[in-house]
Formats: structure tokens, C-alpha cells, sequence
């Protein structure tokens, strides 16, 4: 038998026959077995415990998008503010001022100018 790579997940399909497969089962009356991970007990313990921590997956995804989003929100309220203290900076201390300067801004004199085109005679 090949070495499992319980590392992946597996298709929706595949545990869906599966599910099947153990409802099958239970239709069974006669089904005994010596191998105990193969028993209607065992099979009924790990569909349980799939079930649980699938639901538990579910419910952390819905935790996490929502702590995304309200990550995501902050960072904007965040980068809104220190929008409109640089342009109370510009404002209050003017556009070529050390202050506007040490907020990040580029002062107004440090822009180069434009140089005229020379016109080429024909």
C-alpha cells in the first residue's frame, strides 16, 4: 500500500462517497469485523470527529475574514488620518517648511523646475 500525504486535502467527492459509503454500512445488520478501525463504533467516532472540526473550520474562516475586514478597515481609517494631518502640516506650516518636511513630504523647493525646450531653426 502507498504512503498516504495526509498533508493534502481531500476532494469534496471523495468524502461525500465516503459519507455514502458509511451510510451504506449502516444498513448492514450482519457486518462484524476483528479490525477494530474498520468497526461501526470507530466509523461512527471519526464521522463525528470530522464533522466537528469541520465545523470548527468553518466557524475560524468566519473569525479570520472578519478580522481581515476589520483589519483592512483600520489600516484605511489609519492611512485617512495621516493623509489629513499632512494636509493640516501643508496648511499650518507651509508647502517648503522643515515640519511638512519631516511628515514626509517634499518640500516645494527641492522640486525641480522645468527647463525650456529649446526650438530647433529650420
Amino acid at each position: 500500500m502507498t504512503t498516504q500525504n495526509t498533508t493534502r486535502r481531500l476532494r469534496p467527492q471523495l468524502i461525500s462517497e465516503d459519507v455514502s459509503s458509511w451510510y451504506g454500512l449502516k444498513t448492514i445488520t450482519t457486518y462484524e469485523t476483528n479490525r477494530t478501525d474498520a468497526s461501526p463504533a470507530n466509523l461512527q467516532q471519526a464521522y463525528q470527529a470530522m464533522l466537528a472540526q469541520q465545523q470548527a473550520e468553518t466557524e475560524k474562516q468566519a473569525l479570520y475574514r472578519a478580522a481581515a475586514d476589520a483589519a483592512r478597515l483600520a489600516e484605511w481609517e489609519f492611512h485617512n488620518a495621516v493623509l489629513a494631518m499632512k494636509e493640516v502640516v501643508r496648511g499650518q506650516y507651509g508647502l517648503d517648511s522643515d515640519q511638512a518636511q519631516a511628515v514626509g513630504l517634499k518640500k516645494k523647493s527641492e522640486y525641480k523646475r522645468p527647463s525650456r525646450k529649446k526650438t530647433v531653426a529650420s
